[in-house]
């Protein structure tokens, strides 16, 4: 039998003992879990370094292994956002709606938990608690897939995580993760037909584009982050230099980090220069168009390959344009549909924005930065999907269920 059919079989079992567990339970669970994890911390951050290690030795860019770090600020944040977790309100078992039809019959939409949730992501250890508890708290089993840069990181993560339910009697079946990271294993994992009930990719372009076009089960599509600020003609010029810098250079390896700038004619000749100094100690390489470059000292020509692509570096696309429809459009045509930005002081502008991008998220005077689970009181999330059906933008504990209608009658019979 297939290691994976094996671990199917045992995340089903553990899914079955989680859909009966109480919110009490549960809790309890995931509180151990923070304490477990503050108990281990120099386990974890030891098995970390292993990983940092290896990445350097990989020859990873820096954006890259930034993504991979842990440090005990970091391992603190992670136990946050479990706890907060804890503090949310449980959905499952929650009637969004009950009424009566004209048969007498009582008719309610009830949460239910999804089942057992596969999750195939890259690098970033903390996509191991964030996605674990979010699961169990919505009544998941998890199965991990992730990248092998974070292999020892995820191992020490989840081996904690499970000597934690283990102390108090919870099946540690719960959160398995796949120990092996080849690429075969990754398709079979894709195709688990008859374990998984939803798989859920978080990474890169590629990966995303791998899991649509090889996985049998059903996705929940999380998206890659190709972000727009759109810097209007009547933007706050100090306001607007914030949250370019702080969308692009905050942490340039995330996807919602601004990948592209679009800026209007009329206030490019003042905003671009003011901008170029203020990204120098940053070392942003900008690639702009033509109109763009003449208000620049150092830029390469943009090309179409560069607004399309989401850099994850110090790397700044900058496309000029003389409307706010001709902004719309470029962002039309590149966006990955995760986070869109507008700076402007017109409040009528800033409505035609917002009701005319198609995106998970959009901003009015704000950093993209801020499209996150646990920024938006989720705890963390799962991912932030693209799709529009189900869930949209950051995936919380509502996301990860799904609804059942339970009918009371007295006896009726349909004539």
């Amino acid at each position: 039998m297939s290691p994976l059919i094996i671990l199917g079989k045992k995340a089903k079992k553990a899914a079955r003992f989680l859909s009966l567990a109480t919110t009490k339970e549960k809790n309890k669970a995931l509180q151990t879990m923070v304490t477990y994890l503050a108990k281990e911390e120099a386990m974890i951050l030891s098995a970390n370094k292993k990983d940092i290690h290896a990445a350097k030795e990989n020859g990873l860019t820096e954006p890259m292994i930034d993504r991979l770090v842990l440090t005990k600020e970091r391992l603190q944040a992670m136990q946050q956002d479990i706890q907060t977790i804890i503090d949310l309100e449980d959905p499952i078992g929650n009637m969004d709606k009950v009424w009566k039809n004209e048969d007498d019959l009582t008719i309610g939409k009830q949460r239910v938990p999804l089942g057992v949730v596969g999750i195939i992501y890259e690098s970033r250890p903390n996509v191991t608690t964030d996605a674990a508890c979010l699961c169990f708290k919505s009544g998941n089993a998890i199965i991990l897939r992730g990248g092998k840069e974070a292999l020892h990181s995820n191992q020490a993560l989840v081996s904690v995580m499970q000597q934690a339910l283990a102390s108090i009697d919870f099946p540690i079946d719960a959160i398995q993760l796949i120990q092996d990271t080849s690429r075969e294993t990754a398709r079979e994992f894709m195709q688990l037909n008859g374990y998984l009930d939803v798989l859920i990719p978080r990474g890169g372009g590629n990966l995303i584009k791998t899991v649509v076009q090889t996985a049998t089960v059903p996705i929940i599509q999380t998206g890659t982050g190709n972000c727009h600020v759109y810097v209007d003609q009547e933007a706050q010029i100090e306001m607007a230099l914030a949250i370019v810098e702080n969308g692009k250079c905050q942490r340039p390896s995330v996807c919602n980090a601004i990948e592209t700038l679009i800026i209007h004619e009329k206030i490019a000749p003042t905003f671009l220069p003011l901008l170029e100094e203020r990204l120098t100690s940053y070392q942003v390489e900008l690639r702009a168009d033509v109109a763009a470059q003449k208000h620049l000292k150092t830029s390469r020509l943009a090309t179409t390959e560069d607004f399309e692509t989401e850099f994850l570096d110090f790397i700044l696309a900058i496309k000029t344009v003389g409307s706010l429809d001709e902004a719309i459009n470029h962002i039309e045509l590149f966006s990955s549909g995760h986070s869109e930005v507008i700076v402007t002081d017109n409040y009528f502008t800033s409505q035609n924005f917002v009701n005319q991008v198609d995106a998970a998220a959009v901003y009015v005077n704000a950093s993209s930065r801020f499209t996150d689970g646990s920024v938006f009181g989720f705890g963390g999330e799962i991912g932030i999907s693209t799709q529009k059906l189900h869930a949209r933008g950051p995936m919380g504990l509502n996301e990860l269920t799904s609804t059942k209608y339970v009918i009371l009658g007295n006896g009726q019979i349909r004539r």
